[in-house]
């Protein structure tokens, strides 16, 4: 046995060294793959509500509604399918597009007596 070990020291060193590095190595790949895996399964939800969101946003930039029958349209025709009127005027008169001292209704205060 003596002997064995001897010729062999350098195949029972590295045998040694694979015994524990491997485990160790094997662990640190098992947790980082774990750790992958969670990452992702939060961000892709993340990331298809921030889809939705702003595709969501971009379909309610469009729409619009006539202002003489109340008929919603989605910016898609000139005209109101409903009425006929015509809803070019209604998009340049949007209500992002006024100033907030004209929509803004100004109220003056009265004593009570």
């Amino acid at each position: 046995m003596n002997y064995f070990l001897k010729a062999n020291k350098s195949l029972l060193t590295f045998s040694l060294i694979m015994l524990i590095t491997v485990p160790i190595v094997g662990i640190n790949f098992f947790i980082s793959l774990l750790g992958n895996i969670l990452i992702l399964l939060f961000l892709i939800p993340l990331l298809l509500v921030i889809l939705v969101f702003i595709g969501f946003n971009s379909y309610k930039s469009k729409i619009n509604t006539c202002n003489n029958c109340g008929a919603i349209s989605l910016g898609l025709s000139e005209n109101c399918m409903n009425c006929g009127a015509n809803l070019e005027n209604i998009s340049n008169n949007n209500q992002y597009d006024k100033k907030p001292s004209e929509s803004t209704i100004e109220v003056k205060a009265e004593e009570v007596k």
